[in-house]
């Protein structure tokens, strides 16, 4: 079906799959994910509905794309020509070669992640969905970046397997639990009323409420990279 006359898209130049999903990426940064339909995404490129079905076939292939999307824009990332400095952790060696390459790739993987929170749950949601030949080819590049890097740290396969296993789920896990939310009512200047902590019995999760304070703020790359480290050194003691 043809674009509407003198709407958006006469500004924004020809649908492909590309824009289409920058649009929906926009709009689900801006609204979260509920906001995102074939219909409200049509409006924003000034398009009908049907017109978007060309390069994506429903909602799945959609939120599918959002993921391609995050992982595109993590791969232009780590195509970028820019020196790294090496970062030193307390007691720990500068990071260098594959380590100081996989230190990278973890923090452009947290960046990303901070730049569209919206979409980091569609990360485990959708990889548990979709069967691993089916995945968009930018999700492809990512894991065998990874295990390219994994490899050259000169494990037997079996091993490179595991460390493969052990280096996603950290990453990934690390970003959800940054990203879940903590504050309760954040116009509320009381930090145990800020948190909610009135909620959570205190006989029943001391632990969590004396944590609770640190979980609301962001602990940051260098808690990244230093964790990668202390399991790199685990599989490199052969622990």
């Amino acid at each position: 079906m043809s674009e509407r006359s003198g709407g958006p898209r006469h500004h924004r130049g020809r649908l492909s799959r590309e824009r289409v999903l920058a649009a929906a990426l926009a709009l689900v940064d801006r609204e979260g994910l509920s906001a995102l339909s074939m219909r409200r995404l049509a409006a924003e490129l000034g398009v009908e509905a049907m017109a978007l079905y060309r390069y994506t076939p429903g909602k799945d292939a959609l939120l599918d794309g959002l993921v391609e999307a995050f992982h595109r824009e993590l791969q232009e990332a780590l195509e970028e020509e820019r020196p790294e400095v090496a970062e030193r952790g307390p007691g720990n060696v500068a990071a260098a070669g594959w380590r100081s390459d996989l230190h990278r790739t973890a923090r452009e993987t947290y960046r990303v992640s901070l730049r569209h929170p919206q979409v980091v749950p569609l990360l485990a949601t959708r990889m548990l969905a979709v069967p691993l030949s089916r995945l968009p080819p930018s999700v492809l590049r990512t894991q065998e970046r990874m295990l390219a890097l994994l490899a050259r740290a000169g494990l037997d396969d079996h091993r490179t397997q595991l460390l493969y296993r052990a280096v996603t789920a950290w990453v990934l896990g690390y970003a959800f639990v940054e990203l879940r939310t903590v504050v309760n009512n954040p116009n509320e200047p009381e930090p145990a009323i800020r948190l909610g902590l009135h909620r959570m019995p205190a006989q029943e999760f001391p632990l969590l409420r004396a944590t609770a304070p640190a979980l609301a703020e962001r602990a940051g790359e260098q808690a990244l990279t230093d964790g990668l480290d202390a399991l790199l050194d685990g599989f490199a003691a052969g622990t």
